[in-house]
Parts: C-alpha cells; sequence; structure tokens
C-alpha cells in the first residue's frame, strides 16, 4: 500500500429536500489498499458512493483523483475517471441475457469470462436471461463485469449480503487480486469480521459525517461500533416502555417457527409470538430476515422446518393461503402492496372483494364502513384520496396497515414499516403496533432501524448468518447490544 492518496474526497454535502443526506464526509483512499466504509443505517454511506460514481452530484465539497479536481456528470463518467462501483442490487437488465448485457454495458465479454472462470462460473451459458439466474449469481456476474472494466478504484456496496460462504471466498479472493495490482477497493459491508480480515483502514460515517479513520485488524472492531453508534448511544431509547410483558405458559401462540430454512440465507430459524405480543426481529442485510418474512407471508415456500399459525400447522403455497390463516403482511416498499393508480378506499377495500363479481364500486354498507373506520383510526389524509400514489410515502404505508385493519387478522407481519418516513408517522405506527397487541394480536415487527425496537417491542430476537443468535427483553435490547449481536459478536446462538 502507497502514501500516495488515489481518491481525495473532502466535506461531501448532499441534501435531498428537508433531509441532510451527508454534512461533511471526508474520504481518503490510498493506492493499493482496500478501505472499508463503515456506518450505521442512514449513516450516508450509500449516498456518498453514489455521489463518487457520478449518480448524482455533491451540493459541496471537492473530489479529487491522483491530486486532480474532479466532477462526474454521470457514471460513464466517473468509469472513464477509474471508479466502477457494483451495488448491492445487480444492475443487470431482467429481460435481456447475460451477453446483451454486456453488450449494453460495453463489457469486453473475453475479460469478463476470465473473471467468471476465476469464481467458479466458466459454464454459464451467456444466452440465459437473466431473470433466470438466482441473486448469489448475478452478484458475482455484475462483479466480474465490474472488474473486467480494470478500474483504478472498485467500490463494492454490501455484495457479500446475498451470498453463501463458499462464493463469497471468491470475492474476498477477487479482492486480495485487485489490491495486490495496485488497485484499490472501497468495501462497504455490515459484517465485522470480513471487514477486520480483508481491509486495511476504515472510515467510519455517522448523522452524514466521517467520525473516524481506523485500522480495523489491530483491534478495532470496538472502535468501530462505538464510532458509529457515538456517545450516549448505549442506553435503551423506550422510555415509554419500561418493561416487557411478562411471558406466561397460559399465553395463546398465535405464531411459532420451527427450524425454518430457505435458500441460502435462513439456515434454521425457530420461535414463538404469542397474541398480545410484539416481538421484534434484528438483523443486518443477508442475514435471512426477507426468506423469513416470504415464507411466513407465503411468497416463498421454505425448504424445511414447519410454520404453525393458532395451533395449526401450515403450508402457504400462495399468500391467500397465509392470509386464510390470519397471517398478513406490510412490506417495506408499500408500493409492492397498492394499486398506485386506484382510489385509498379501493385499496383498502381489497381483501373484503374476493370474487372477481364483487369487484367494482363498494355496495354493501358494512364493507364501506369498515373502510372509513380503518381511515378514522390511522389518521390517514385523504385529500389526495382518488389515487394512492399521490399520498405521502407515510400515509401510503397507513393504507397498508387500514387494509388489514378492515379485513381482520390475527398475526401482522411487519417488515421494516417505517423505513423512509417521517417521525411523527412513526411513532402513529408504533403506537397502533402496541394497541393491535394489546387487543390481543400477535406482531412479528422486522426494523432496519435498531434504536425503534424498544419502542414497541416486548421481546427481541436477533438473527445472524440466518440463525437466531441471541433473544432479549425489549427493557435489554440497547442498540449496542443489538449492533454486536447482529455483527456475531459477544452472542450466542439461542
Amino acid at each position: 500500500m502507497s502514501d500516495a492518496l488515489l481518491l481525495d474526497a473532502r466535506d461531501i454535502a448532499r441534501r435531498f429536500g428537508s433531509v441532510v443526506a451527508l454534512r461533511a464526509a471526508q474520504l481518503q483512499i490510498r493506492a493499493g489498499e482496500v478501505h472499508a466504509l463503515m456506518g450505521a443505517n442512514g449513516a450516508g454511506k450509500s449516498t456518498l458512493v453514489k455521489m463518487l460514481t457520478g449518480v448524482i452530484r455533491p451540493d459541496g465539497g471537492s473530489i479529487a483523483i491522483r491530486g486532480m479536481a474532479r466532477t462526474f456528470s454521470s457514471p460513464a463518467a466517473a468509469r472513464a475517471a477509474g471508479l466502477v462501483s457494483v451495488y448491492q442490487d445487480p444492475a443487470l437488465v431482467p429481460d435481456l441475457t447475460i451477453a446483451q448485457n454486456f453488450r449494453l454495458a460495453g463489457a469486453r465479454v473475453d475479460r469478463v469470462r476470465e473473471w467468471l472462470s476465476r469464481f467458479g462460473l466458466a459454464a454459464l451459458d451467456l444466452a440465459d436471461f437473466v431473470r433466470d439466474l438466482p441473486l448469489p449469481t448475478l452478484r458475482l456476474i455484475d462483479l466480474a463485469r465490474g472488474l473486467a472494466a480494470e478500474p483504478d478504484i472498485l467500490l463494492l456496496d454490501e455484495i457479500t449480503a446475498a451470498l453463501p460462504a463458499d462464493l463469497a471466498e471468491h470475492v474476498f479472493a477477487a479482492v486480495r487480486t485487485w489490491r495486490d495490482r495496485g488497485h484499490s477497493v472501497i468495501f462497504i459491508s455490515h459484517r465485522l469480521a470480513e471487514v477486520s480480515a480483508l481491509c486495511d483502514r476504515a472510515t467510519v460515517l455517522r448523522d452524514g459525517v466521517t467520525v473516524g479513520v481506523v485500522d480495523p485488524a489491530r483491534g478495532g472492531e470496538d472502535r468501530i461500533v462505538s464510532l458509529m453508534l457515538g456517545p450516549d448511544r448505549g442506553t435503551p431509547a423506550s422510555a415509554a416502555r419500561e418493561t416487557s410483558r411478562p411471558k406466561t405458559a397460559a399465553a395463546s401462540a398465535r405464531l411459532e417457527v420451527k427450524h425454518l430454512r430457505a435458500g441460502a440465507l435462513l439456515q434454521d430459524v425457530s420461535f414463538r409470538v404469542d397474541a398480545g405480543e410484539v416481538l421484534g426481529v434484528a438483523a443486518l442485510e443477508g442475514q435471512g430476515q426477507e426468506e423469513l418474512f416470504d415464507c411466513l407471508a407465503g411468497v416463498r415456500r421454505p425448504d424445511d422446518g414447519e410454520i404453525v399459525a393458532n395451533g395449526a400447522a401450515c403450508i402457504f403455497r400462495h399468500p391467500a393461503d397465509a392470509i386464510r390463516a390470519g397471517l398478513v403482511l406490510v412490506p417495506a416498499d408499500r408500493l409492492h402492496a397498492l394499486l398506485s393508480q386506484r382510489s385509498v378506499r379501493e385499496n383498502i377495500a381489497l381483501p373484503l372483494s374476493r370474487n372477481f363479481r364483487d369487484w367494482g364500486p363498494l355496495r354493501m354498507r358494512s364493507e364501506l364502513s369498515r373502510v372509513n373506520d380503518a381511515v378514522r383510526r390511522l389518521q390517514i389524509d385523504t385529500r389526495a384520496a382518488a389515487e394512492v400514489r399521490r399520498l405521502s410515502g407515510g400515509n401510503q404505508q397507513k393504507v397498508v396497515i387500514a387494509r388489514w385493519i378492515a379485513h381482520g387478522f390475527r398475526t401482522l407481519l411487519c417488515f421494516d414499516p417505517t423505513r423512509g418516513i417521517d417521525i411523527g408517522t412513526k411513532h402513529q405506527i408504533y403506537a397502533l403496533v402496541r394497541e393491535l397487541a394489546e387487543a390481543g394480536a400477535a406482531v412479528l415487527l422486522f426494523t432496519s432501524e435498531l434504536p425503534e425496537i424498544p419502542l414497541a417491542c416486548d421481546r427481541a430476537v436477533v438473527l445472524f448468518g440466518g440463525r437466531v443468535v441471541q433473544e432479549m427483553p425489549a427493557r435489554d435490547a440497547t442498540e449496542e447490544g443489538l449492533l454486536r449481536a447482529a455483527h456475531g459478536l459477544s452472542a450466542a446462538v439461542v
């Protein structure tokens, strides 16, 4: 590793409306190093990477490559300057073949094939359509395409999150090879063990500001966690919930999950949620949480294990099966659950109209009453009620929840329900979750914002490597404790 700076980004700032994504981010990359970019969710990592690669432009600050000031108006301009990014979601067009995707990006197929061979994908048929390939394969294809461009700086954003251990080793080998050739890699990962084993230095962001540069290989894990959290962040954020609801033997189990396994990421998960209880799920990206909720909502079938709802073993072949069993999903991406060009009331009433002959204007007075009650209960702003796509994100999420309140359910599956919505609506949703639980429902709540778990939950389980590695009462769920367990630190498998 050379002391000469290959990349020097200083005082990078970016605002989206009233939201400040970056205030004063600094990032200095030396030639021939693997440099980790760390930070909690919302710290500004992805925003910084997008500005370095020309996806968005900074509002302030400077970027220099080899001492020369640069501004990038597009990813193509950044690529020409030697910066190539491989994002969390592969940048491949699903309805094109692999070869067509390579031609679209102007990639050298012979160079891409060399890297695919290193990754154990020499037999991959380039005539296959991208949509037919599993996510781990797509991530390796995207990485091979990025390496084939021979960038001076390769930016890897959570590339190992969806990879099993054997494929992740291919990524680590490629990163080391690239560093040994004198190039540099910016490595974003929530997995501290990977950062310690692979990276020479780590820059930590918090609230849009660079708060430190750490040598992760010299006992730097604790220092990284401390910088990510900041001062006075080790105590629960739940003054309103001092105690957890005690668990009793007489409690009625609404949902039991037994040794559930699905795909490469969900390995062996077991837990129970009782009537009147909110169970929080904490996990960093790619630890099996999405597969877990997909199985419980009937979106996919598990490879092994058992789902027991209200005392009856269930096999869900379709989301309708889960709904009939009383399990309903509130997804993070509300647009996946909404008919965006239909009205608020039509969206809420959708599950109430089960047959094609029932579709159209609501005629039954009781159904209309249930819809109106749900709108009032959630205080949904219906000024733009004719098309739900015109509502704010928070009101759209309220519509999804109102749908199930109008329809009825026994277990509510909330997958990051407050992602991207304002703080006031967040607290409304959490208050509603508590209200629903106190009325006898069970709630399984995953949130990517760890401080929010004590706000609404009675207990919390932490997933790491597709398994439950820790369970704790909500009153003990400090952000620091959850973060350590989510990184696989100081946690015993339960």
